[in-house]
């Protein structure tokens, strides 16, 4: 069972949460805006489930009946609204779900709430629609629109919600949360961690993965080698890499943080902070062959690789031009 106490980091919005619970300032609408995977979904469903828990405290009970039927995702007073096509939230869907459902009474809770994921999906027309029931709700109905582009919401939307916005969790939490929870081994945690950016679903995501597992093992494999492959080996692992265009954008990620690894161990010869710990022999072989210049260079060139392939340019032809100066020394 979830309370707000096994939430990771937000501590601001959830004490803002737990404040409006003690003082009865529940808003009538809220945004909860932030990276995709940072939490969203987990403080609205938390919040709704404290908001309609028959205890009346700040934290759910968790087994109450209210509880119960909040876990079990069956809550009659707690409306998930959904959506047919993948990319919009038509008008319709926002009458039938919402405005046409808001005058109804509870049925045994003491609030109605409404949780919109993807927010920024809903159309002109749906944002308009919505609107009024924003600025006029009974007094039962909470709104929650939850999104990772707040922009994509009408301003006057935005002016009349509580606005939250989730920021990244610190790497060390999010580590920490992977090793106590999901029992994740120290260097692999570090290197989910990081590559997570503070999002607490992405790092879930990384570290169950046998398929980021091997691309991580893969990755090492060649920047370890690198500089001591022959011409036509380095073409292979370029052409292997250039297939896999899905993963492309991660395994330069991963280059990265290796280039960066082995600038900070140059600079500051500690070990606490670099990523790839267990890789320190090779790190420390690394940083005494190649000069500042020459990495800075790198994680140049890793940067300008990313911008080339977003704008589509020949993935095989970026990626030699990123490995000839990797090769430089």
């Amino acid at each position: 069972m979830l309370g707000f106490n096994d939430i990771i980091g937000h501590e601001e919005i959830i004490r803002h949460l737990k404040n409006a619970i003690q003082t009865e300032k529940v808003s009538h609408s809220y945004i909860f805006t932030g990276d995709p995977g940072s939490g969203k979904k987990l403080l609205a469903g938390t919040y709704a489930m404290t908001l309609q828990c028959e205890e009346g405290g700040t934290e759910p009970c968790g087994h109450c009946d209210s509880c119960k039927k909040a876990i079990g995702k069956n809550h009659p007073d707690i409306i998930m609204v959904t959506h047919e096509k993948p990319n919009v939230i038509t008008i319709d869907e926002i009458r039938e779900q919402i405005i046409n459902d808001v005058d109804i009474k509870p049925y045994c809770s003491p609030y109605k709430i409404y949780i919109v994921a993807n927010a920024e999906l809903m159309n002109p027309q749906a944002q308009n629609a919505l609107l009024k029931t924003i600025e006029e709700p009974p007094e039962y109905a909470v709104i929650m629109l939850l999104t990772s582009n707040i922009d994509a919401l009408l301003p006057t939307i935005r002016s009349r919600c509580v606005r939250l916005d989730l920021k990244v969790v610190d790497d060390g939490l999010v580590k920490k949360y992977l090793m106590e929870h999901l029992h994740i081994p120290d260097y692999q945690a570090e290197i989910d961690a990081s590559y997570a950016h503070g999002s607490i679903g992405r790092a879930k995501q990384v570290a169950t993965s046998q398929e980021f597992a091997d691309m991580t093992q893969n990755a090492l494999r060649i920047l370890k080698n690198a500089d001591g492959m022959e011409v036509y080996e380095l073409t292979e692992a370029i052409k292997e890499l250039s297939n896999d265009k899905q993963n492309i954008s991660d395994y330069l990620d991963l280059f990265q943080f290796w280039f960066r690894d082995v600038l900070m161990f140059k600079a500051t010869r500690e070990v606490d902070n670099l990523v790839f710990k267990q890789e320190i022999n090779y790190i420390r072989e690394q940083a005494s062959q190649r000069s500042y210049e020459n990495l800075e260079k790198i994680l140049d060139a890793l940067e300008k690789t990313k911008v080339r392939l977003r704008a589509n340019v020949n993935t095989e032809l970026a990626l030699e031009l990123l490995f000839l100066t990797i090769r430089e020394k």
